[in-house]
């Protein structure tokens, strides 16, 4: 066995979570292989077995083994759901009664136009991903179903308005440059505004080829071509077709806090305008940043950090001072837990347990 092989089969170190199943004990955590595996689909998530274990070194049943125990057990998942670019987004902050705090929470997770969940500690309890079709359909969807939750005591909304980086383009970085060089699919601009008015960009074969994907991104084609009444080769045409000009993302994701980055920060930034783009586009490419947007209200740049811990916070902020002069951190946030992600209903170690499908209002 080679030392790259050897290495990706070592166990992270990040402790491993324990639970009681009957008599047996099932042990939850990633190993170095785990998160290459993880880190290769978060490149292509449909890349074939065959070629993801080529790159990594070992055999495809083997990756193919890995990937189903992560999904079964709710460690790792691939999502599908339509481009940034066609939608309005927006971040809640949302202040709660304390005792209600819980009953708002979950509340606000089933609904399926809540992209992300973040309960908080700062001025507001939660910090909330909105997805809608326009402005008016966003503004509605918060404040009379949000706004009108019992409990709720105030709401902040900011809107999107440029995209620099997302979820879909973090990496856990276990594989080297070259081996991500080889997974590399064609990649659509990184940098975009986000939509603010009534749309109709894809067309209905498209929307039914994404909701079939929505459950399983790595479903094949076969399948899909008998879940949409399409033919195998229409799937296949359209859905490169989709990839390619950035209509639908396929992301990869896993239960960060067993992987080892247990400490999620959420900061509002200022930045000249005239260094904005600048700025955004140089930030999307450090490491623990998972989200980076431009927004409406008085801090211009909003971004999510995930980190291995406080120090590391420490460190990240200090980068932040070092590299980028005119930005100032306005106001940073730690969150506590993440009870939703996306489509995932998610536990309190990240793990997904249960899916409510995106439907913007």
């Amino acid at each position: 066995m080679g030392h790259e092989q050897r290495k990706l089969q070592e166990t992270v170190p990040a402790a491993p979570l324990l639970q009681e199943s009957g008599t047996d004990r099932v042990r939850h955590s990633f190993s170095e292989l785990d998160l290459a595996v993880i880190d290769a689909l978060q490149t292509d998530p449909r890349a074939p077995w065959t070629r993801i274990g080529r790159v990594l070194g070992v055999a495809a049943t083997t990756v193919a083994r890995r990937w189903e125990r992560m999904r079964d057990e709710g460690l790792a998942w691939i999502t599908t759901y339509g481009s940034t670019k066609m939608i309005t987004l927006a971040h809640v902050e949302v202040r709660c009664r304390s005792r209600y705090l819980p009953s708002v929470s979950a509340a606000v997770a089933r609904l399926p136009w809540v992209v992300s969940v973040d309960e908080t500690a700062g001025d507001y309890d939660l910090h909330l991903g909105v997805a809608a079709t326009d402005l008016a359909s966003l503004g509605r969807s918060v404040h009379e179903t949000i706004g009108g939750l019992r409990g709720v005591r105030a709401l902040r909304l900011s809107v999107g308005i440029t995209h620099y980086s997302e979820g879909s383009q973090w990496r856990t970085r276990a594989m080297g440059p070259q081996a991500r060089a080889a997974l590399l699919p064609p990649q659509p601009p990184n940098r975009f505004a986000f939509n603010s008015k009534p749309h109709d960009l894809l067309a209905p074969p498209d929307l039914a080829l994404m909701s079939a994907l929505s459950d399983d991104g790595r479903t094949g084609c076969t399948e899909l071509a008998a879940m949409t009444g399409m033919s195998e080769h229409t799937v296949r045409r359209r859905l490169q077709r989709m990839r390619r000009d950035g209509d639908v993302v396929l992301r990869c994701e896993l239960a960060h806090r067993l992987a080892g980055l247990p400490t999620v920060m959420i900061y509002r930034a200022s930045v000249p305008h005239s260094h904005l783009h600048q700025t955004g586009a140089a930030l999307a490419r450090m490491e623990p940043i998972r989200l980076c947007i431009s927004q409406s209200g008085p801090h211009n740049l909003l971004m999510k950090v995930w980190t291995r811990g406080p120090d590391a916070v420490d460190q990240f902020e200090a980068l932040l001072a070092d590299r980028f002069p005119a930005l100032e951190v306005r106001d940073r946030v730690v969150v506590f837990q993440s009870p939703k992600r996306m489509d995932r209903i998610l536990d309190v170690h990240g793990r997904a347990i249960d899916r409510v499908p995106i439907t913007a209002p």
